[in-house]
């Protein structure tokens, strides 16, 4: 295999579904339950431009000695533990494992697994999510991937990764801090997730009331606070994107978290909030607005969450 795709939800079925479209030789790795729906009809990537739909190669186990060069990991960092046995026969000598899930957690969870070595850092930057119906929906023609060493070195296994995920419809560059880009990455998510979460709306609506824009200032600035304290201090241009995001007048912009919050499915609190108000604490920098949206969706989960 060249290309082990772990998942194949909004994030996964989309770029492995780009890959493939592009004449990669992807394999998914997915679990039973979604096999039979991408068995039925395909995986279907929905967009402005129409939707394309793809024939998947899939397993729900991976073959013997079928490794692959590249692991591409897009399952959410609470399904991690259990995918990691299952991954393990893709594996091998030369194999690159490229995570693009939310936080920092998974870094050190797959560098135990496999080797610090073999892991790269990763983000992906899109707007997508999965319908009720398997289609995997484009949100906007925002997709881009980021990879990179841990440690900032440009080695031939990070050549030879971006080559075979370039080229298919969406940027892939490489970085040489790619851990200060999963940061960048990790506030922005955070920020977007609380405003989003604890105002209740998207951020026109929020701007668009008395004392809104300072509430959204106020919650980017403790994410920046958290990140500078955790030694990655974001850069002014991102703390401007950001707020340039989340403040803009009319915009109609909502977090994935919140979309997943008014359709009653759990959100990603742990690994987005929670694990960042942890890092803040650890600094003791005060975060009384993300200490509120993290209680409020973890009063969510568990009313949405089975026993």
């Amino acid at each position: 295999m060249d290309i082990l795709v772990v998942g194949a939800g909004a994030t996964g079925g989309y770029f492995g579904g780009r890959l493939a479209l592009a004449g990669r030789d992807v394999t998914f790795l997915v679990r039973e339950r979604r096999a039979a729906a991408l068995r039925e009809r395909g995986l279907r990537i929905a967009g402005g431009g129409g939707t394309e739909t793809i024939e998947p190669v899939l397993v729900t186990a991976v073959p013997s000695g079928a490794t692959a060069d590249v692991v591409l990991v897009t399952v959410k960092a609470d399904g991690l533990d259990a995918v990691i046995p299952e991954i393990r026969p893709a594996v091998g000598a030369d194999t690159t494992i490229v995570p693009v899930l939310n936080g920092m957690r998974h870094m050190s969870v797959l560098n135990d697994a496999f080797g610090r070595s073999a892991v790269l850092g990763g983000v992906a930057v899109l707007s997508t999510q999965l319908e009720a119906n398997g289609d995997v929906r484009q949100l906007n023609d925002w997709a881009s991937l980021v990879i990179g060493a841990q440690d900032g070195r440009p080695t031939q296994a990070v050549q030879r990764t971006h080559e075979l995920l370039s080229g298919a419809g969406f940027p892939v560059s490489v970085s040489d801090d790619i851990v200060a880009a999963m940061w960048q990455k990790w506030a922005f998510i955070a920020a977007a997730g609380a405003v989003t979460c604890l105002l209740g709306g998207s951020v026109g609506e929020i701007v668009g009331v008395e004392r809104g824009e300072e509430t959204v200032r106020a919650i980017v600035e403790e994410t920046r606070s958290i990140a500078a304290a955790a030694g990655y201090p974001l850069p002014d241009s991102a703390v401007s994107q950001t707020l340039g995001t989340l403040t803009a007048p009319g915009s109609s912009f909502t977090s994935s978290m919140y979309r997943d919050l008014r359709q009653g499915r759990p959100v990603e609190v742990e690994t987005i909030l929670g694990d960042l108000i942890a890092e803040g604490g650890q600094a003791d920098v005060q975060t009384p607005l993300l200490d509120a949206a993290t209680v409020a969706l973890r009063v969510h989960n568990r009313r949405v969450l089975p026993d």
